[in-house]
């Protein structure tokens, strides 16, 4: 697997990262296992997690698997801070309090003294912006986070933070794919010019870039369930659907699986460093990992763009 720099920074994660909101939630620990294996061994060093994936237990899981399976010296491991689920309501405090409190849980539930990149999870409306970010660099310079970054802020946020931090900030974090290129409007422009790496999230559009949900929804899938229905259903019809569509025709001429050539686009837009992917089970991830990943040809690049292509 690729192995890219993130930004103008010396920091270096594999092209496709694994996400972790799954892990203590809907994969057990053996599951979790399974998938950190399969994921080594097709090159893969970046995790993704976060203190509020299910309430903490992504991190635990990952933690009890450093050193038995994998050393910690051979994987990024990036956490986030800032939000989380109360009595099913999201909350947001990025105050200094919040965020170094949270990192010491994060670094307590790892088991490591470090993290390899550290985002501030959210805009926090209620919180000075100096203030969060005074976080970020108090945990550089004491050397707890080697890299920091900022996630879900929009263009504007972006530049700011970017402006005011005083470590410097290296990665935004936000969704992108064929079916959502909103980030294009500002965010990657304000990433570009700050020089910082671009860390997607759901690059296969929620799941509906796979394919699996043309024509029908799938009883196991996560369309399906109460829970996440609504976060899958905006990419189900119109025109979602009909980049899949354009997507599953383009795959079918290139003799390759849909969710190849929307890892492919992703992965060759310019800003971008890694895909962060997330399976709920062993053959989803195997699925991904056994993908292509090489350069469209220029005439598929170029159809996909511009059926894809944000709205005036």
């Amino acid at each position: 697997m690729e192995q890219r720099y993130v930004g103008r920074s010396g920091l270096k994660v594999s092209s496709i990262g694994l996400g972790l909101m799954s892990w203590g939630a809907e994969v057990d620990e053996s599951g979790a296992q399974s998938q950190l294996r399969s994921f080594l061994d097709a090159g893969g060093t970046f995790l993704d997690t976060s203190a509020g994936f299910a309430d903490g237990r992504s991190e635990a899981v990952l933690g009890s698997l450093l050193g038995d399976v994998v050393a910690r010296s051979e994987v990024v491991i990036a956490s986030k801070a800032g939000t989380a689920t109360t009595a099913g309501r999201r909350e947001v405090d990025t105050s200094r309090r919040a965020m170094l409190q949270a990192l010491d849980g994060t670094l307590a539930r790892l088991g490591t003294d470090h993290l390899d990149l550290w985002f501030a999870q959210s805009w926090d409306r209620n919180v000075p912006l100096e203030e969060t970010l005074s976080a970020l660099d108090h945990a550089v310079a004491t050397g707890r986070v080697r890299y920091a970054g900022v996630s879900g802020f929009n263009g504007w946020q972006t530049a700011k933070a970017a402006a005011l931090s005083g470590a410097g900030l290296t990665a935004c974090q936000h969704e992108y794919s064929l079916v959502q290129r909103a980030a294009e409007r500002d965010v990657m422009p304000a990433a570009e010019d700050a020089g910082l790496g671009m860390v997607c999230w759901a690059p296969l559009g929620r799941g509906v870039l796979t394919g699996k949900y043309r024509g029908h929804v799938p009883a196991d899938s996560r369309a399906a369930g109460d829970e996440l229905a609504a976060y899958v259903q905006p990419y189900l019809a119109g025109r979602p659907a009909r980049i899949v569509e354009a997507v599953a025709t383009a795959a079918n001429g290139l003799d390759r699986e849909p969710l190849d050539v929307a890892l492919s686009w992703v992965l060759g837009q310019p800003l971008v460093a890694s895909a962060v992917v997330g399976a709920r089970t062993e053959v989803q991830l195997k699925q991904i990992l056994s993908a292509k990943l090489t350069d469209l040809p220029a005439q598929i690049a170029a159809v996909l763009d511009e059926v894809s292509a944000l709205p005036a």
